[in-house]
């Protein structure tokens, strides 16, 4: 599904041209909801996504179910548009009917600078449920009160083994605690004579792959925020967290590892490292299930809860997903409404999409649905996103740039440049609230 939006953050200037193209807009400027359309009323729908190839086409798929509601319906699905693509259509005043973004990182910024307008008045309106989606996944569609966006499936995140590399350490279970995973790494990591990475453990490296600030933080206790609302970085949760990947970047060797991940493939090519057996344990989505089956079906892998530095951390995780509005400027709300309430809470529609693209669903309905395909190694990910654990994306009115300044500092401190951990978190602290100071929201 949103496999783009996983290593690719909206930037920060994507994010600022959010907040300039909606400038004195208020929320959404909305008097109320548009009217619906009626059943045999011709529609004509753009939606715009990032998606492409076999998922974009098992998303049309999802789209086209609409038409039994509406028979008269007529969808255009325009793949390959990413939030800025989105972000430069509402700016010019032609935006799609709806809008579906990988980048829930900017949730707090389509909301609060009415980029995406508000759907409370359709959800009282049409006295939707919301009830029905988890806790973690409701967290990343809406921003102080204001939702703004549905969710379509969700992400979550946990750890991949191979299971032939971890036999061959002697090793028969995965990883529990990050101590297990710091040893596990250690024992199942090969080198050849003159030291250089033949296969890595794991990789340490932060923003490589699914090493994502927001996807590791939950593991470690980690908090974004102080109690007062203040950026919280500067805690032992964090510390703890950076001092963990640094030890297993000095046991590598900062530039033996660089050069190492420098010869691996890209995230979402048949060259990946795991599917390459380069390395034999990592951080991912349900998503991968799919891939390796496809990509690499002569691996023999296992998932399991991503290891905890605390054991009754254990089983807790992070939960991302696509996310779907109505952007500012649509041409016709009420029908886009009712196209996103339909993709949201149509259970057929929705397990129908979870079995084709691999990704969980995300309503109650839909998980404990008896036609959702569940094999031994997608029901991990399942089981975590029942067990009310999970923890969504930090929000704030800034878009993505506090994760992007804690992702830079974090590659700073692991390539030996920060002097001091305590003393540079403090400093991203304090850059993090000056600008949610300056955004005024």
């Amino acid at each position: 599904m949103r496999k783009l939006h996983r290593a690719a953050l909206l930037s920060m200037a994507a994010a600022m041209s959010l907040t300039a193209c909606a400038a004195g807009s208020g929320n959404t400027g909305q008097s109320g909801p548009a009217a619906a359309p009626g059943q045999d009323d011709k529609i004509t729908l753009t939606v715009w996504s990032n998606y492409s190839g076999r998922e974009q086409a098992e998303v049309t798929k999802a789209l086209e179910s609409f038409k039994k509601k509406f028979p008269n319906a007529e969808i255009r699905h325009e793949g390959s548009q990413d939030d800025d693509k989105i972000t430069a259509g509402i700016r010019s005043g032609n935006p799609p009917d709806v809008a579906m973004s990988f980048t829930t990182d900017n949730i707090g910024q389509f909301c609060s600078s009415g980029s995406f307008q508000q759907l409370k008045p359709y959800i009282d309106r049409d006295g939707v449920d919301l009830g029905q989606i988890p806790d973690a996944v409701r967290s990343y569609t809406e921003y102080k009160g204001n939702r703004c966006a549905m969710p379509l499936l969700s992400d979550v995140y946990g750890l991949y083994y191979n299971k032939d590399m971890l036999a061959e350490a002697g090793i028969t279970a995965p990883p529990k605690t990050t101590a297990e995973l710091l040893d596990f790494a250690k024992r199942t990591t090969k080198k050849a004579a003159d030291g250089t990475i033949e296969v890595a453990g794991f990789l340490p490296t932060m923003l490589f792959y699914a090493n994502r600030p927001p996807i590791w933080a939950p593991n470690f206790g980690a908090k974004w925020e102080t109690p007062d609302g203040k950026s919280g970085l500067a805690s032992p949760e964090w510390a703890a967290m950076l001092e963990f990947q640094k030890e297993l970047v000095d046991f590598y060797g900062y530039e033996n590892l660089e050069r190492f991940r420098a010869g691996l493939g890209q995230e979402y090519s048949t060259d990946h490292a795991f599917h390459q057996k380069k390395i034999a344990m990592m951080m991912d989505g349900e998503y991968r299930t799919a891939f390796l089956e496809d990509q690499a079906p002569d691996v023999r892998f296992g998932t399991a809860p991503f290891p905890t530095i605390k054991p009754d951390l254990y089983g807790i995780g992070f939960t991302t997903g696509t996310i779907m509005g109505i952007p500012k400027g649509a041409k016709n709300p009420g029908a886009a409404w009712e196209l996103i309430k339909h993709l949201s809470f149509d259970t057929g529609t929705i397990v129908d999409l979870a079995n084709g693209i691999k990704n969980i669903p995300s309503t109650k309905a839909a998980l404990a649905d008896p036609r959702l395909e569940v094999d031994e190694n997608f029901k991990t990910f399942i089981d975590l996103a029942l067990s009310g654990k999970l923890q969504g994306n930090p929000v704030t009115p800034i878009g993505d740039a506090h994760i992007k300044a804690i992702g830079d500092f974090a590659t700073s401190w692991q390539a030996g440049k920060v002097p001091d951990l305590v003393a540079g978190l403090k400093e991203v602290d304090q850059q993090i609230d000056d600008q949610i100071a300056k955004s005024g929201k």
